[in-house]
């Protein structure tokens, strides 16, 4: 019997958060959105400005007993730059920030937990700024974003990229990623 939970995600832009859960087993849905502001059913545009208060995020259904949210969140880290309060890579300002957006508390202490080795890890030199926040009401983006690697997956290669997402993960992770 599938156990079907939540777990949202802010990592910057959200076309390159959307393909490493995706392709994970146990993952039934993984939508991009907006979440964290106080203006309802923002768009794109108001998103962009900063100042709705919304992250671009993904929003992951997932059946527990196939793949843990414990897992989910270490894939997580290895999208990320952590230590970055700025955005993520070429994506700047407060809508690209990363945050970790728990649904229950036993999501919140994983969460916590997780950061916390990784801060003891040593693997970076700065402090882990990403945010662990309580889930708040979140919002689908256009549809024009929803599976943008699928959709247009040069663009999406190339914008991985050129963004510095590419290099850095292959710095940071790459032979390391735990599936």
């Amino acid at each position: 019997m599938a156990k079907i939970e939540l777990a949202t995600f802010a990592g910057g832009c959200f076309w390159c958060m959307v393909q490493p859960f995706d392709l994970q087993p146990g993952i039934e849905k993984v939508i991009s959105g907006y979440t964290g502001g106080k203006v309802e059913n923002p768009t794109y545009e108001q998103v962009c400005t900063g100042t709705t208060g919304h992250v671009e995020a993904v929003q992951i259904s997932f059946d527990s007993q196939v793949f843990s949210y414990e897992k989910l969140v270490s894939l997580f880290w290895q999208q990320i730059d952590p230590t970055d309060a700025g955005g993520q890579f070429r994506s700047r300002g407060k809508s690209y920030q990363t945050a970790i957006f728990y649904h229950t508390e036993e999501q919140r202490i994983i969460a916590e937990e997780s950061k916390k080795r990784l801060e003891a890890s040593g693997k970076f030199k700065d402090p882990i700024v990403t945010k662990i926040l309580s889930a708040v009401p979140f919002y689908p983006a256009e549809d024009y974003h929803q599976d943008y690697y699928r959709k247009n997956p040069d663009h999406y290669a190339a914008f991985k990229e050129e963004s510095g997402r590419a290099p850095f993960i292959r710095k940071y992770w790459e032979e390391k990623i735990q599936r």
